[in-house]
């Protein structure tokens, strides 16, 4: 798996850096967006499967579930913060500002704190049996708000955030788009094989 992501990884940043063109109204600062929309993609992968794994702790006892709920909260974590930070990079690019508290800067601020304070509460707690009991319950309750915070509240107000969706479907030259599914793909992969090590 290790040598399919390499070769993933090595063709997505070369067809990044000569086989994409720029893209319209935005240029080549908009190549970011190949770093930036994966990272988002696997927070929120890695946030339900986070629930997902504590639901069979739940179920099941079986502390494996823990560690893995545990790791993927972990790992969501860190792939939510490089997505606000890269979108930070475009922000400033872009329109002046890092932190313009835009609506959706805004609710992926709320999902960090959010999946802070479960990392938090995991840390806090000593005692093996409870902190696992604590926190799948609590990643069960923090996903119910991933889809609201991330697809629903965003597209409810007036945003500088770019919408690759219009009402006649992906507004994306297909060279761009199909270098951002592989970006996607290979950023789910690193995930994945994370969650195995």
């Amino acid at each position: 798996m290790n040598k399919i992501i390499l070769l993933l990884t090595a063709g997505v940043v070369a067809a990044i850096i000569f086989f994409v063109p720029p893209i319209k109204g935005l240029g080549e600062l908009a190549k970011i967006i190949f770093f930036h929309v994966p990272t988002a993609w696997v927070s929120v992968v890695a946030f339900f499967s986070s629930a997902f794994f504590a639901a069979k702790f739940l179920r099941t006892n079986d502390f494996k579930f823990d560690a893995l709920s545990a790791r993927a909260a972990k790992l969501g974590f860190v792939f939510v913060l490089l997505s606000t930070i890269s979108g930070a990079i475009f922000s400033k690019l872009t329109w002046g500002a890092y932190w313009n508290w835009d609506p959706r800067q805004t609710t992926i601020f709320v999902l960090i704190l959010i999946y802070g304070a479960y990392l938090t509460l995991r840390a806090a707690v000593v005692d093996e049996k409870v902190r696992a009991k604590v926190s799948a319950v609590y990643s069960l309750l923090s996903v119910l708000t991933v889809p609201f915070l991330v697809f629903v509240l965003p597209r409810m107000y007036f945003s500088l955030h770019p919408s690759p969706i219009s009402s006649s479907g992906v507004d994306m030259d297909a060279e761009v788009l199909i270098v951002l599914i592989a970006a996607v793909v290979d950023a789910t992969l690193i995930f994945v094989r994370l969650m195995r090590r």
